[in-house]
């Protein structure tokens, strides 16, 4: 797989894109916007773009604001900051009369790196879907987050997009589906399921090369759509290779793992393994560092596949 851009820049280039054909669109960031890179919307429409400084509950009030007066509202911050210190707001002035407000989370997860534990994002996820009305989106690489933000435009609802740092291996070449609440499925096998999204996919499509040396096949399946889940992409799995690992760049409680498991004990019960971060904050960086020592690689997925 080659390198390709990482999930955040994709975001920015996508959504200046959107705002040529759709004039209501207005975009609202937390002075982070050459990180985000909301900015390249700010150079191409300054009229319709809005720094609000370092005030994540302002932030969202904002965009709720500008969201219930008839605009089509995009805020973007860190997702450590947007999701965890303006979570109330996202609750009462978003998810609870369901805006048209579409949360964008960069720098999400622990290969933010040097920048430490306190602008990782390894919750986020989990909060986004505990708020009702919204959506939840992981792409995996630059192409799926231009057709997520194509797809999220066509919602007037509420959503929550999760972008990286690191620029990831391109998954996606040439015409492919990206349907919100539709899994991809990436690699067949009929031995076990692996299931990932975003960074993850990656990792997760190395780890099933390393199983097949052994004569293991292993199902990839990118569930881009944490909420609504694809449940009848799970219980396929289940059904037809009996094991299922989950491998995510977020804390293993209240993220994918936890919305898989629920649907496997619901529908068909099988054995399963979790490959994420176990309860605890991470430290200052590299990032290929990191990922290894909390165990979020490749050779992670497959000790987690040959446990069964």
């Amino acid at each position: 797989m080659k390198l390709g851009k990482a999930t955040r820049e994709a975001f920015g280039l996508a959504l200046a894109q959107l705002g040529e054909t759709n004039p209501d669109i207005v975009v609202v960031d937390g002075d982070v916007g050459n990180s985000t890179r909301t900015e390249l919307f700010g150079k191409k429409f300054p009229t319709r773009f809005f720094n609000v400084g370092i005030a994540e509950s302002n932030l969202v009030s904002v965009a709720a604001g500008l969201a219930s007066s008839g605009k089509r509202a995009w805020l973007a911050s860190f997702a450590a900051f947007v999701m965890c210190n303006a979570y109330d707001q996202l609750r009462m002035s978003v998810a609870f009369p369901c805006l048209d407000v579409k949360v964008v989370g960069t720098h999400a997860g622990i290969s933010i790196g040097e920048d430490g534990p306190s602008q990782m994002g390894i919750e986020d996820v989990g909060l986004a879907c505990s708020l009702p009305n919204f959506t939840v989106i992981v792409p995996a690489d630059e192409p799926s987050t231009f057709r997520a933000i194509e797809a999220l435009n066509k919602m007037h609802t509420p959503a929550y997009l999760r972008a990286g740092r690191p620029n990831v291996p391109i998954v996606y070449e040439g015409d492919f589906e990206f349907q919100i609440g539709k899994a991809n499925q990436l690699r067949a096998g009929s031995d076990l399921t692996i299931i990932a999204y975003g960074l993850m996919i990656g990792p997760a499509l190395q780890a099933a090369e390393e199983l097949a040396k052994t004569g293991v096949q292993a199902r990839v399946l990118d569930m881009h759509t944490i909420k609504p889940l694809d449940h009848a992409a799970v219980l396929a799995a289940a059904k037809e290779t009996g094991r299922i690992v989950v491998a995510e760049e977020h804390l293993l409680h209240g993220g994918l793992g936890s919305a898989v498991a629920m649907s496997v004990v619901r529908q068909h019960p099988v054995p399963m393994r979790f490959v994420g971060i176990n309860d605890t904050f991470a430290e200052s960086g590299k990032p290929d560092e990191l990922l290894a020592k909390y165990g979020l690689t490749a050779a992670d997925i497959v000790k987690a596949a040959k446990a069964f």
